[in-house]
């Protein structure tokens, strides 16, 4: 993907903005949702041979995609004084979606997330449970301190664990979903740390900081390909992840090298989207069929289109 294919906020914002159901769907970020189903996805397929059964997919599915939802919404709720400075034309600081209504459309859908867990066994409720908390915490309290890229990681820590919760094993808390979901934690850790500046120039510093970070989660997400039995879709799995891994440095290495916005976010951008792919490749390693892995990666398809209309930052 080009620069100019991944456009910036600024230029995302220049796009019409009337009507509510355009302000519901930029304050939670629909874009970016598709990862978090991406996530499920792996999460159930690292512990279940196919899609089945259907009907505890999909109440995990929609769980996940409830509380990540709450969290956009929060993160605007709680961020409004700042938004209305740096961001003023996002949809509470611009009065197209009152702050009181983000707020109890964000505790609705959380309770719908928890709900919908609790559907599919009592572990994914625990999961789900866990997983809220990380939510609250990193939006309501702790975002502007050093914990916050640490609480973001566990989000998606948690969210993968949610996929694999209703494992028929009963093995929950061991590889390969702990090792995975440990990855993508690292990597969401290093990329929450490294989008902290983004509104205006970041620090070098810090941009190199977090970089080591996002590579340390991709080396981990590796190990996991790299350790595990034989796999007739190893190589193919480690050529794409090599892919995705230099596409994802280039994006860092333009940042660090002209840390404004526009190249801060389009890294940003990159990586978020990149998560799709990245969970697309593991089910691929974890389950030897592509036509899964192709399923997962098609989620590409509405991510990408839906970030040239709506800002995923």
């Amino acid at each position: 993907m080009s620069d100019s294919e991944l456009p910036s906020e600024a230029d995302a914002l220049q796009r019409p903005k009337n009507g509510k159901g355009l302000a519901l769907l930029q304050l939670v970020r629909i874009p970016t949702v598709f990862t978090a189903m991406a996530d499920i996805f792996l999460g159930f397929l690292l512990t279940h041979s196919s899609l089945e059964p259907i009907d505890t997919f999909v109440f995990l599915l929609s769980a996940s995609v409830c509380i990540y939802w709450t969290g956009m919404i929060l993160n605007d709720y709680f961020d409004c004084d700042v938004d209305s400075q740096e961001r003023p034309n996002r949809p509470i600081p611009s009065g197209r979606i009152p702050a009181a209504s983000a707020l109890k459309l964000g505790v609705m859908l959380n309770v719908f997330g928890l709900g919908l867990a609790a559907c599919a066994g009592t572990l994914s409720l625990q999961i789900a449970v866990a997983l809220t908390a990380c939510v609250w915490l990193y939006d309501g309290a702790l975002k502007k301190t050093p914990l916050a890229p640490v609480l973001m990681g566990s989000c998606r820590f948690f969210n993968v664990l949610l996929g694999a919760s209703a494992s028929p094993t009963g093995a929950m808390w061991w590889c390969p979903q702990m090792h995975v979901a440990l990855g993508l934690g690292i990597y969401v850790c290093g990329l929450t740390w490294f989008a902290r500046q983004e509104a205006k120039t970041s620090a070098r510093a810090q941009l190199i900081s977090a970089s080591f970070v996002i590579n340390a989660g991709l080396a981990t997400l590796f190990g996991f390909v790299l350790t595990a039995p034989d796999n007739s879709q190893g190589e193919t799995s480690m050529f794409v992840l090599a892919v995705i891994s230099i596409t994802i440095v280039r994006r860092l290495l333009r940042a660090i090298s002209q840390p404004e916005p526009a190249r801060v976010q389009t890294a940003i951008k990159t990586m978020l989207l990149s998560l799709i792919m990245l969970d697309a490749t593991l089910v691929l390693f974890a389950t030897g069929t592509p036509a899964l892995a192709i399923a997962v990666a098609m989620l590409m398809v509405p991510a990408f289109l839906l970030a040239r209309w709506i800002p995923m930052t």
